[in-house]
């Protein structure tokens, strides 16, 4: 089974387990990439069964609107039971990063609105130690350079996105190069560095159950 139809497979298992918790009508988050994205149009066929949701980003506000979902903010929804989205990485305590889409600090947001995440991630994401996939860091525009410097200090190699700007009107700063063993000391360290908005880290908000696929068939973890 090639990736996309992997992540067709996961974001369908997911909808089901969603659907099995969910007393209709009620809200859901909606995170943002593409598996998000396949989740989001499953769940087009079930939008009887909630009242609304919240996204993560405007691309997903957008395509979430096309399926006739409406769009919530936190004053209508209020915590929610779910919030559904992908990860660029996720290792075996299921802790993640994303940030990929640029939606970072939003999906952090919503996340926090939320009883549990649903991690949806096809076999590729799945790694022993953070940190292959480059970090997105969300900065102010004006920290660009001291936050790359502070980023160096500590063994990363920081590149700034090229034509990004994030929802919030910010700029994206990728770190390569980083072997993230303790996810969640990493991810406060971070975040205590003037001018950054948020990590692409999630330990603090990490997921607590993962619909991924292994060996030719869809599987869940429970962290």
């Amino acid at each position: 089974m090639n990736q996309d139809d992997q992540k067709k497979a996961i974001a369908a298992a997911a909808l089901e387990y969603v659907l099995a918790e969910t007393e209709s009508p009620a809200p859901i988050g909606i995170g943002t990439g593409s598996t998000a994205n396949c989740f989001i149009d499953l769940l087009g066929e079930h939008k009887d069964r909630f009242s609304g949701a919240v996204p993560s980003s405007e691309a997903s506000a957008e395509r979430l609107a096309a399926q006739g979902i409406p769009i919530l903010n936190f004053a209508e929804s209020g915590r929610m039971n779910f919030y559904v989205d992908g990860a660029d990485e996720i290792n075996s305590e299921l802790c993640m990063i994303k940030g990929g889409g640029a939606a970072l600090t939003r999906e952090k947001i919503v996340a926090s609105m939320a009883e549990r995440f649903v991690c949806i991630a096809d076999e590729s994401k799945q790694v022993p130690v953070l940190g292959a996939f480059p970090l997105p860091v969300e900065v102010i525009p004006m920290a660009a350079v001291s936050v790359s410097l502070a980023m160096e200090k500590v063994g990363g190699k920081p590149t700034i996105r090229e034509g990004v700007t994030t929802d919030n009107g910010n700029i994206i700063v990728d770190v390569h190069n980083l072997e993230i063993g303790d996810a969640q000391a990493w991810e406060e360290a971070i975040n205590q560095i003037p001018g950054v908005v948020t990590n692409g880290i999630f330990a603090h908000q990490r997921a607590e159950i993962l619909f991924t696929f292994s060996e030719g068939r869809v599987i869940s973890v429970l962290a």
